[in-house]
Order: C-alpha cells, then structure tokens, then sequence
C-alpha cells in the first residue's frame, strides 16, 4: 500500500481513554459521531484539524490501558488512514488490526506535527517530506495486511468464507 497524508504528532504512552474517553464508551455507537471526541483531552479541536487520510503519529506504547475497542473505531471514524508509533500496546494491535485500522511500527522521532509523510508497506519505509529521510518500518504478516484491505476481521471472514491466511 501507497499512502500520503499529515502527521498529528502525539507521545508516548497515549492510553485509551485519551484517544476516546470512557464517558463516551456506551453514549455514541456511530463512528462517525464518536470521531468527534478523537484525542480531546489531549488536543480539544484535534478532530476539526484532522483531514480524511492524515496519519495519528505517536511514540512507544500507543493504545496503552483498558481494551476499549472504541479507541481504533473512533480514530478511523475520524478519518486517519493509519497510525504510525514506536510500538503498539498488544490489546490496541489487536483491536485495530481486527477493526481493519493500519498501524506502522517504526522510529517516529523525527515526525513533527504538520509534516508530510509518504508510506510504502510494500516496499516497507516511510519518507518524511520535510527532510526526505526514509524510516524503515517494521512490516506486518501477510494475513494481517489483508485483514486491513478487507476492511477487519469480519469482513475478511465473510469475503472468503473464513480465514484465508
């Protein structure tokens, strides 16, 4: 896959409940809705400066805390093609693989808010435009990456009858 888009750049350790907050866990249902409140603790008017194909770039841990699997659905509600971080917390990487979120796993310190970025899952890079340095990411398992092209867990199951691995 081939992706461009804007960096919003957030830290490390970015929980759960600063992407989504419990206090809309069981209120909203829609996507769309829920995408409103993406990262608001963090950054109250994130979601009007997000732009449909940005990228939500973080440090090591994202998705820490609870397996609030509103967390993937909100960010992508919201937009964001796919979230690029140092490292994942394994119940986030599992919900949003399952929920057919992209997540790139790849030294993110020299991504700064606002920058360029052009992601090659492929070939395996991702070049930041503000400097052209490439940044090897570490690539995903093929069944994982077609998942995402199916759009999640289920509808890969119901496209091919089952898992095709």
């Amino acid at each position: 896959m081939r992706l461009k888009g804007q960096a919003h750049k957030f830290g490390d350790a970015v929980n759960t409940d600063y992407i989504i907050s419990g206090r809309y866990k069981f209120r909203i249902q829609d996507p769309k809705e829920l995408a409103k409140h993406v990262m608001e603790d963090l950054k109250p008017d994130f979601y009007k400066t997000v732009k449909s194909g940005d990228f939500l770039v973080a440090g090591s841990n994202f998705g820490c805390g609870s397996s609030r699997e509103q967390a993937p659905i909100a960010i992508k509600g919201a937009g964001i093609q796919a979230v690029i971080a140092k490292s994942f917390a394994r119940i986030f990487f599992r919900n949003a693989i399952n929920l057919g979120l992209l997540l790139i796993e790849c030294d993110t310190t020299g991504f700064k808010q606002g920058h360029r970025l052009e992601v090659d899952t492929d070939k395996g890079y991702v070049v930041n435009k503000a400097n052209n340095k490439k940044v090897q990411i570490t690539p995903l398992p093929g069944f994982m990456t077609r998942i995402i092209k199916d759009g999640g867990v289920v509808k890969h199951f119901k496209k091919h009858g089952g898992f095709k691995l």
